[in-house]
């Protein structure tokens, strides 16, 4: 090891790597590569946290889950301590209590340090324990935390990016995307609908009478509300839908690759989880809501993301002004809005409705 870290560019290395992208994950994978030549173990975690405090394992490599549960304990020791770590056999280790379960293995673990402060540690791992202690020469230490630092520096960067990124796109109430970013996808969507010749959908979704929430309940109950029906819209959304707060009380989905038939079936099914939850129910209340639900589809009604956006709201209000708790299609006016009440809505008699 000695020999390896004497060499000219044995930290240029590293420092190149772990500087060659801004995504915390190729990061840290670039530095377990770099110093994993010079520490030849099967098993290896790096563990980070950002600004806020919030930790995080960005890479790891040759982990079980009984490894990675040892690895990560000692990453925390790590972190606390402030200092190298090393161990003969974490599973007889008493630094590291409770311990029960963790596998016999020996460890080497440093701390990751940016801008004199400890945010992370990098854990290598051998799965069978040592006959002693791993040891350190003083001057193989200084040149591993010289190689390391770059490497913790880059990843604290490209953290504080993605949270700033996530931030500019995140409302701050419900954690959903925000107006902002619903705007950029939509049309990214819709240029890529209309060279692609596949339909793109969006959806309007206004919570009826939640006004009455905050009238009787008070503001802090109304936005509790709005976590719970954004929570509520999220699970009940696909995987590939965007989901955002439009504003106030209406949130928006859209729906790339789907066309009116899977659109207003995703609305239909939204429609259906609000109106049987719960909501406010920590706060000893059982409030219902229901909401109206617009549906517009590009190519069907629209041929751009301001028409999708006026459609989808049109057909939010066709809800509204046909008594609410609703899903409309927009394009299709005279059809019943497929409700738990679309006879009454539609003004015709019940045995005369049709779903």
């Amino acid at each position: 090891m000695r020999r390896r870290l004497a060499r000219a560019d044995a930290v240029t290395a590293i420092v190149r790597a772990v500087n060659a992208s801004l995504e915390p994950e190729k990061i840290a994978d670039a530095m377990i590569g770099g110093i994993a030549d010079w520490i030849p173990v099967p098993g290896w975690l790096v563990r980070f946290g950002d600004e806020g405090g919030e930790l995080r394992t960005v890479a790891t490599r040759g982990l079980v889950p009984a490894t990675e549960t040892a690895a990560l304990a000692t990453a925390e020791f790590v972190m606390r301590a402030g200092d190298i770590f090393c161990s003969a056999d974490v599973s007889a280790d008493e630094r590291l209590f409770p311990n029960d379960g963790f596998p016999p293995a020996a460890v080497i673990a440093l701390p990751l340090e940016s801008r004199g402060r400890i945010l992370g540690a990098v854990v290598a791992l051998d799965r069978a324990p040592s006959a002693r202690e791993p040891r350190f020469a003083a001057s193989s230490l200084v040149v591993l935390r010289a190689a390391l630092e770059p490497g913790a520096v880059a990843l604290d960067n490209a953290l504080r990016i993605q949270r700033a990124e996530a931030l500019s796109v995140t409302d701050d109430l419900t954690q959903l995307y925000n107006s902002r970013y619903l705007s950029q996808v939509l049309r990214r969507e819709t240029k890529r609908a209309t060279r692609s010749s596949r339909p793109v959908s969006l959806l309007f979704i206004d919570l009826d009478g939640f006004k009455s929430v905050n009238d009787t309940h008070g503001h802090l109950a109304g936005s509790a509300a709005l976590v719970e029906a954004a929570a509520v819209i999220r699970i009940n959304a696909r995987e590939t839908d965007i989901v955002a707060r439009f504003g106030g009380d209406e949130f928006a989905l859209v729906l790339p690759d789907t066309g009116s038939d899977g659109a207003e079936m995703v609305g239909a099914r939204i429609r259906e989880k609000i109106a049987v939850h719960q909501f406010l129910r920590k706060r000893g209340l059982d409030i219902r809501l229901t909401v109206s639900v617009g549906v517009a589809t590009l190519p069907d009604v629209a041929s751009s993301a301001e028409q999708l956006i006026h459609a989808a709201d049109e057909a939010m209000y066709w809800v509204k002004d046909h008594g609410k708790n609703g899903v409309h299609v927009a394009g299709t006016d005279g059809d019943t809005p497929r409700n738990a009440n679309s006879a009454r809505m539609a003004g015709i008699p019940k045995d005369a409705a049709t779903d």
